[in-house]
């Protein structure tokens, strides 16, 4: 009999620390709150643990006070962290960020040559034929962490895992020629994508929206998950389309909505659950992410999200 998926990520793990002003772009003295656990691997797979999926992190902090907060975070919330290198060498990644009233948003990213960027994956203890590998693409701007990923990616592939990627096209990806043809590789061999409406503009931008989605389908991708932002989110399978429309709420701070949205449908759809259902719960979970300050902190687990849609549909009555 088939053992039970493990849902894996490789990639940066990060603190992050966010402006409570707005407009500023970073350049003005403001009132910052953190350290958030962060990084786009460890904020969707905390929520997968949410869901109730078994996990494996892979990654490095320092030996330092922001680390042991991200570890202690993800330790509570069940997310396996024996994957995790925990370093005397180098520092914890940390991130700021700031906001802006059209949505925009202004990063600085110390990343490269802290322990976030300085690890060795080690599948020794898995059944790569039971995971379920999750690129977060924009990990694959850093060259340390594109070369991990990579190797990690193919292992699983060949081993009959699943890999699934979540594109995460920014300009500056796409502009790396190497990070552009890492994304493209990843993207043939995974069995799930889940592109937002911004990342077909820089996929593909001389196709539809229809035509991008049936040529992602000509590769291995089974599903396709359009997210949407507040517009809500369509999920493509079997050839079937599935509309959710958003949800009305109040943003606080929309980083690591996506990742939310992607650690709960990846994590339901690994459990066994309707692609369907998997696609409702996740429109949720990604619309009570953003009305929470720190990038981690809105992620929430199934009674929550039953909650959340329920009181929906009392006020819509």
């Amino acid at each position: 009999m088939p053992g039970k998926p493990i849902i894996i990520t490789v990639g940066e793990i990060l603190v992050e620390f966010v402006s409570h002003q707005r407009n500023c772009g970073l350049e003005a003295i403001a009132q910052y709150s953190g350290p958030y656990p962060s990084g786009a691997p460890a904020i969707f797979l905390d929520q997968a643990a949410r869901m109730g999926a078994a996990t494996e992190m892979f990654g490095g902090v320092g030996g330092d006070g922001f680390g042991r907060s991200v570890l202690a975070r993800l330790e509570e919330d069940h997310v396996g962290i024996k994957g995790v290198a925990q370093s005397s060498e180098f520092s914890t990644g940390v991130a700021f960020v700031s906001y802006y009233d059209d949505g925009r948003r202004d990063f600085i990213f110390h990343l490269t040559n802290t322990a976030a960027d300085n690890f060795d994956v080690n599948f020794d203890a898995l059944d790569l034929s039971q995971v379920w590998l999750h690129v977060s693409a924009a990990s694959l701007g850093n060259t340390r962490l594109r070369t991990e990923i990579m190797k990690s990616v193919h292992m699983v592939h060949d081993a009959g895992g699943k890999i699934t990627c979540d594109p995460n096209a920014r300009p500056e990806l796409m502009r790396d020629a190497e990070a552009s043809a890492a994304l493209s590789e990843v993207m043939t061999l995974s069995s799930i994508l889940l592109p937002s409406t911004s990342d077909l503009a820089f996929l593909f931008p001389n196709l539809s929206e229809i035509e991008a989605i049936e040529t992602m389908l000509k590769s291995e991708a089974e599903i396709i998950v359009l997210k949407r932002g507040s517009g809500g989110a369509t999920v493509v399978h079997a050839g079937k389309h599935f509309d959710y429309p958003g949800h009305s709420v109040k943003e606080v701070d929309p980083t690591g909505a996506g990742d939310c949205f992607c650690g709960t449908f990846i994590s339901l759809v690994a459990q066994g659950f309707d692609v369907c259902e998997a696609g409702r719960i996740a429109n949720a979970a990604g619309a009570i992410a953003v009305t929470r300050r720190g990038p981690m902190e809105g992620n929430s687990n199934r009674e929550e999200i039953e909650k959340f849609l329920e009181d929906k549909r009392v006020l819509s009555a």
